[in-house]
């Protein structure tokens, strides 16, 4: 190779700094793409949620428990010991209604309560799609009860979301006085 192409091949080749300096560009141009996609995904999720959680206990087997919530005669005896018929829910309005069978319907407090059974592991869990009446068309919330042999009796872990924003303060109200009070009341 002759002198000036030799040279003239030495000057086109990169140096060490301007590889560096290069690569440095590339990886923080490839950063800067992530950053703006990280971005993006963060406009596409909420971080607003509210859920519930609770873990009210009870001197009962994981049976009887598992039994008195989805049991349409044991679970309208609760109903009748809760804080919603001492208001003035009308009674009969609607008739008590639980599938034992997931995928089945059930309706509660005259029909104020409405879903489905999305899990049922006997003496175990209950899943279900759960509204309230007054929510918009389709909207549902995920109610999970998860029961746990506590000594001699049963503790629920229990966790609510995916409800209307807002609602979190009225429903755990709602689940303490019309669940869990008076189920404490009816295995007792």
């Amino acid at each position: 190779m002759s002198e000036s192409k030799k040279s003239s091949a030495f000057m086109n080749t990169p140096t060490r700094r301007q590889l560096i300096e290069g690569m440095a560009i590339a990886f923080g141009g490839m950063a800067l793409g992530s950053a703006q996609a990280w971005a993006r995904a963060e406009e596409e999720i909420l971080h607003t949620a509210e859920a519930i959680h609770m873990e009210p206990v009870f001197k009962a087997s994981r049976k009887r428990v598992y039994e008195a919530l989805t049991d349409a005669k044991q679970f309208e005896k609760v109903v009748q010991l809760s804080a919603a018929m001492k208001t003035g829910m009308a009674p009969g309005v609607k008739p008590m209604e639980i599938s034992r069978e997931a995928g089945g319907a059930f309706s509660l407090f005259g029909g104020y309560v409405t879903g489905r059974q999305l899990e049922l592991v006997a003496s175990e869990r209950i899943v279900q799609a759960w509204r309230a009446g007054g929510w918009d068309p389709g909207d549902y919330s995920i109610a999970k009860f998860q029961l746990v042999e506590q000594g001699a009796g049963t503790k629920i872990v229990f966790d609510h979301s995916g409800f209307p924003k807002g609602k979190a303060e009225h429903l755990a109200e709602g689940w303490r006085i019309n669940y869990w009070e008076p189920l404490e009341k009816f295995l007792g």
